[in-house]
């Protein structure tokens, strides 16, 4: 599968964001995808994960109420709607995606470019 990320802008504090990740190549839409971000000098970090069946979603400590993950209807693109963003959500976010919505945080096996965003104060 291949993952194609797009969206990520500079954006004032509290302002919001929408990132995309289109996927492509067989049995795509049958993939958790997910988005991680590593801020420079930081490790990277889970952000939100969202499944095949769009039922389940998980996400990040720091992101919990403030951004959604969903997904369309052909299930191969996948977004991250961010709100109330802060300057230490700056960041390259990066989509992923991988086989089980339990594991994704620590394996995923395909991954996309990452796409920059930065929140100024």
């Amino acid at each position: 599968v291949q993952l194609q990320a797009s969206g990520g802008g500079l954006v004032q504090a509290g302002g919001s964001l929408r990132l995309s990740c289109a996927a492509s190549g067989r049995i795509a839409g049958s993939y958790v995808m997910g988005w991680f971000r590593q801020a420079p000098g930081k490790e990277r970090e889970f952000v939100a994960a969202i499944g095949p069946s769009t039922v389940r979603a998980d996400y990040g400590d720091s992101v919990k109420g403030r951004f959604v993950i969903s997904r369309d209807n052909a299930k191969t693109t996948v977004y991250l709607q961010m709100n109330s963003l802060k300057p230490e959500d700056t960041a390259v976010y990066s989509c992923a995606a991988g086989f089980s919505l339990d594991t994704i945080r620590n394996s995923a096996p395909y991954w996309g470019q990452g796409t920059q965003v930065t929140v100024s104060s």
